[in-house]
């Protein structure tokens, strides 16, 4: 059953960085931008964490949260998030159960093999816990603006 947009996001917890849980009903009343990315302190996940950290300022004054997810362990998160000053939580998955609310588990190409991993993609998740828009098998330059491009759009 995959995630349809203008449908409500099932609730999920899940541990993040910062010695806490992520549980998206605790954030009702928020406007939300979850994105998947493969593995920290890769290159191209290492520029999106650096995109949206940049632009963090701007996605709080659009009352927008912003938060990361992918496989890797809370101590890899805690890692990366401290390289790159990130004022931002990251989701650990190890188990996939967030993946797979998502559907972002996808078979990729790696030095032609066939390997299964995290598909990049990004979910805005309006206050009322509505998906309103996605991203799937995204590009990292530009995305970041396009995504704040998109938040600013959405009313109460």
């Amino acid at each position: 059953m995959s995630l349809e947009v203008n449908s409500k996001v099932p609730d999920f917890s899940a541990a993040c960085t910062g010695g806490g849980n992520f549980t998206l009903s605790a954030h009702t009343g928020k406007n939300l931008i979850i994105y998947f990315y493969p593995k920290d302190s890769t290159p191209g996940c290492t520029t999106e964490g650096e995109n949206f950290r940049d632009l963090h300022p701007e996605f709080l004054k659009a009352d927008c949260l912003v938060f990361g997810v992918s496989r890797d362990s809370m101590k890899s998160h805690e890692n990366f998030k401290a390289k790159l000053e990130m004022p931002f939580e990251l989701i650990s998955d190890p188990d996939e159960k967030v993946c797979t609310i998502f559907d972002v588990m996808k078979m990729k190409n790696m030095y032609g093999k066939q390997v299964r991993g995290v598909e990049r993609s990004t979910f805005v998740i309006n206050k009322k816990g509505i998906l309103v828009q996605e991203w799937r098998g995204l590009k990292v330059p530009g995305h970041a603006q396009a995504v704040l491009d998109f938040v600013r759009t959405i009313g109460d």
